[in-house]
């Protein structure tokens, strides 16, 4: 049966707009759909653009407020909220150039703005047409999960969604969620002058990260002032007096707003998938090893799907639909070196396991491999000496995985991810020259405690080493 399209793409954002580009420059007939009038989806318009542009404007005046040791007599006199989320959407317009219809198009990708759904396993119709692909793929992405708190729909919440459209600054705001985007928000929402509550319904904030590293981000923000109650969940809300009432075990927070930051779900329930025989499971579409759905011709990539959700997972995800879809199906996503990073103050990046997890895997056969940033040179003239990187490699120098706390940590792990995608020993990282002073020098340093502790460990090559420098000064050469 004869088809309109190579490709099909449902879904505007990073998997979307990857596929949508590459297959058409590939000469594949493309067809992109994006139910908002506006390509970009949630990174572009809700996500990591603005939330990063945000906590700019927050590191501007939290280096404005900390001054003056460094002998600048600064006053921060005020914050204008209006201006500050002003750079948001202007950042937001310049990375919408690229993102453009007509660049789309431009490309030879028809663009479809509208919503639609399957209406059986090769057919996707939207705005009366019903359009036939050798291939699609789903790439709708995820939106804010509002959890079950009695009172918390009635009172009023924000989500990334919506919180970058505020008009007045909150002069209290709680977050719900202690996660990377209720971090990242309620740090910048504090430098910006907003009385910050974090609830986290664990022990600490990030647990997914490595324990220590998480702390230190933690004590960091509480010392800022942003104030964080551990193992606390919100049971109910309520308005009282115009001010939003959390309550919670340990008692009540009054603020001005919420932000809900407590987990994602999958935009998949316009998409009528039952009808293309596509099963969805607890954190979104079911694909196997080669991003194919439980329908073979259609595959899914991105938020959608669960997994890491990650707008450069996305875009790596749509390199593997490409490659199945236009041509055959033999690529697997491979996730064995996946790194992200939360953007606070200090930045906490990661790759790889941590040290629970690469000893429950490997048990003695591990190292622990540390420096602290106050012992980089770079860091201390930075006055940035908080943190430290923690490498985790097998006795023969394989790296299982790495977490960097600190300043620029989030550039910082990409050595560690060269090294680990070209499956190269720890010891790479000493070989190479770093630039003196550069915060870099913190991957080097840490590397190099695998060759101490392993000299440490090894008395028998000590005392042949102290032996040959013995005999050496005693005939004087």
């Amino acid at each position: 049966m004869a088809v309109d399209y190579d490709l099909v793409v449902i879904g505007g954002g990073s998997a979307g707009l990857v596929a949508a580009s590459a297959s058409a420059q590939l000469k594949a007939k493309v067809a992109l759909i994006e139910k908002e009038p506006r390509l970009g989806g949630d990174c572009l318009h809700y996500g990591c653009v603005p939330s990063k542009s945000l906590i700019h404007a927050g590191r501007v005046a939290h280096t404005v407020q900390h001054a003056a040791p460094y002998g600048v007599n600064a006053t921060l006199h005020n914050v204008r909220i209006r201006e500050a989320l002003g750079h948001v959407h202007r950042v937001i317009d310049t990375i919408q150039e690229h993102d453009s219809t007509e660049r789309f198009e431009a490309l030879g990708v028809e663009v479809i703005y509208g919503e639609g759904q399957f209406v059986d396993n090769r057919t996707f119709a939207v705005n009366g047409r019903q359009l036939k692909a050798r291939a699609f793929l789903i790439a709708t992405g995820g939106r804010p999960g509002l959890p079950p708190i009695p009172g918390l729909r009635e009172a009023g919440y924000l989500t990334n969604m919506t919180v970058f459209s505020l008009q007045e600054q909150p002069a209290a705001l709680a977050v719900i969620g202690a996660g990377p985007i209720g971090c990242e928000l309620g740090q910048a929402f504090a430098r910006l002058g907003s009385e910050v509550t974090i609830l986290a319904s664990r022990d600490r904030i990030m647990p997914k990260e490595e324990p220590e590293a998480a702390q230190v981000v933690q004590d960091y923000m509480a010392a800022e002032g942003v104030r964080i109650l551990t193992n606390t969940r919100a049971q109910e809300v309520f308005l009282r007096d115009g001010k939003k009432v959390i309550l919670t075990a340990q008692g009540e927070v009054v603020v001005d707003e919420i932000l809900v930051a407590a987990g994602r779900v999958p935009n998949v329930e316009s998409l009528n998938l039952q009808a293309a025989g596509v099963a969805v499971g607890k954190e979104g579409i079911t694909v196997n090893a080669k991003l194919q759905t439980t329908n073979s011709r259609i595959y899914a990539a991105g938020d959608v799907i669960g997994g890491y959700q990650f707008t450069h997972v996305a875009g790596y995800e749509a390199t593997v639909v490409i490659q199945n879809a236009l041509f055959l199906p033999t690529k697997a996503a491979d996730y064995r070196v996946i790194p992200w990073a939360t953007f606070t103050e200090p930045e906490l990046a990661r790759v790889g396991l941590t040290e629970d997890q690469a000893r429950k895997r490997y048990g003695d056969d591990i190292r622990v491999l540390r420096h602290d940033f106050d012992h980089v040179d770079r860091a201390l003239a930075e006055g940035a000496g908080i943190g430290f990187a923690k490498f985790i490699t097998r006795k023969n120098g394989e790296i299982l995985g790495a977490h960097i706390v600190g300043p620029a940590a989030g550039e910082l792990i990409h050595e560690v991810v060269l090294a680990m995608g070209h499956k190269l020993k720890i010891g790479a990282l000493t070989a190479i020259i770093h630039v003196y002073p550069t915060l870099s020098e913190i991957n080097s340093k840490t590397a190099l405690q695998l060759t101490k502790q392993s000299y440490g460990a090894n008395s028998r090559l000590q005392n042949i080493l102290r032996g040959f420098f013995n005999f050496r000064r005693s005939i004087g050469r």
